[in-house]
């Protein structure tokens, strides 16, 4: 009986998944406050109706000095988990609603934003070693193409390569360009 009451909320959840903003770019936002607010109503109701605890579940929105706002990662992330968790708790004699394992939208977006990291480190390391390069010299110029280039980067293996073939073309071997990200 409990899962015929849990049923609406299964699908309502559903619902805003459907229409949930979609995007690549994991520090996307929206200050829609709608948005958790309707999704923190029915965490809350479905704790309430089914007796058990879904708080971990709930968004709590961040602030910024004009709004507050949350990630559309994280609002996909906790949406996509509690539907998981009701189809494999109440649902699991019935299709999945997702698809695809959310397991592998969360790996996902946590592999894009450690490379995201990446990049931004080589970015911090480049700058702070091509204030100590000499002008015109292959190391300041093996920096300066790299840097230029990391915007067009879009894989670990593409930044390797990048890294090999500029510094082929300039001269420069493996101990020195070792050497540059000491």
């Amino acid at each position: 009986m409990e899962k015929e009451k849990i049923r609406p909320l299964y699908s309502e959840l559903q619902g805003y998944l459907s229409q949930a903003p979609k995007t690549d770019n994991p520090s996307s936002s929206t200050s829609d406050e709608s948005l958790w607010t309707h999704y923190n109503e029915s965490v809350k109701l479905l704790s309430k109706i089914s007796e058990e605890d879904y708080s971990r579940f709930l968004i709590q929105p961040l602030k910024s000095q004009f709004a507050e706002f949350i990630h559309i990662i994280t609002y996909r992330q906790k949406l996509g988990g509690l539907i998981s968790l009701l189809h494999g708790k109440y649902f699991a004699d019935e299709p999945s609603p997702l698809g695809t394992s959310p397991h592998t939208v969360i790996t996902q977006s946590q592999q894009q934003l450690q490379y995201i990291q990446m990049l931004l480190e080589m970015q911090s390391k480049i700058d702070e070693k091509l204030q100590s390069c000499e002008e015109g010299s292959k190391e300041k110029n093996f920096l300066q193409r790299m840097k230029s280039s990391l915007s067009s980067i879009t894989s670990a293996t593409q930044l390797i390569s990048q890294i090999l073939n500029i510094a082929k073309e300039l001269g420069l071997n493996v101990d020195d360009i070792s050497r540059l990200f000491r």
